[in-house]
């Protein structure tokens, strides 16, 4: 693994790419007639890497889905549109109203960390809002194969989204699930709900679980990281 990043195949045309910073995990799933790009990375330089890696593995057009609006997940849409790019109802108010001070606060970050050339990047980055969006769910074919766009309620914010390719048996969980760390618990998180959310997250029943963060888990994973919430989310 790389800043460059390094593709790892989960399952046949179910690909997971890794980077080193944020210890980031972003997805594609490919069909015959469409690709499926989840999430976009954190800003247009880090999106074009994407990009360029998704084309190097398929040609098919794509679409996008922003599994939530934090800026290491969305703040690369501008790379690949114009696409549709699917999210969750809120998703879109939530980047409007919080995308400038996720910028200020990651910018400060990572000037302090003397990552000079991702605070720039950062401060470049054209904001690109969802077109195609659902409150319960929704299903593409991509030609082969349907993928399943759910949203699990609230946990990690108030519009995740997890994506389901029921025939690899493959969920890709976003940030309410981490293996790099612990969930990150934010102002905009929702502790009390979020074992509910894993929970819906288990009930597709997956064979791997993609993390937003980290390595692709097993369900065992999942269940073990749901009880530290429920813990967690009791304590508070």
């Amino acid at each position: 693994m790389s800043e460059h990043g390094a593709w790892r195949e989960v399952a046949d045309g179910v690909l997971v790419r890794r980077y080193a910073e944020l210890e980031q995990a972003l997805g594609l799933v490919i069909g015959t007639r469409r690709c499926l790009v989840i999430d976009t990375g954190r800003d247009e330089v880090h999106g074009a890497e994407f990009a360029s890696a998704v084309r190097e593995v398929t040609t098919v057009p794509w679409s996008v889905v922003l599994t939530h609006a934090h800026f290491d997940h969305a703040f690369g849409t501008a790379a690949f549109t114009p696409c549709p790019v699917w999210a969750h109802a809120r998703c879109g108010t939530a980047l409007t109203g919080t995308a400038e001070a996720q910028r200020a606060e990651w910018t400060r970050h990572y000037r302090h960390e003397a990552k000079h050339a991702f605070a720039e990047a950062l401060q470049r980055a054209r904001l690109e809002l969802p077109t195609d969006t659902f409150t319960r769910g929704a299903t593409l074919d991509l030609g082969d194969r349907q993928v399943r766009l759910l949203h699990p309620g609230r946990g990690h914010t108030d519009h995740d989204v997890v994506i389901h390719v029921p025939d690899s048996g493959v969920v890709f969980a976003g940030d309410l699930v981490e293996q790099s760390a612990p969930p990150s618990v934010g102002e905009d998180s929702h502790p009390a709900d979020w074992p509910a959310a894993v929970d819906a997250v288990l009930a597709l029943r997956p064979r791997i679980v993609v993390p937003g963060h980290g390595d692709p888990v097993g369900p065992g994973f999942v269940a073990a990281q749901r009880a530290m919430l429920a813990g967690e989310s009791r304590d508070t």
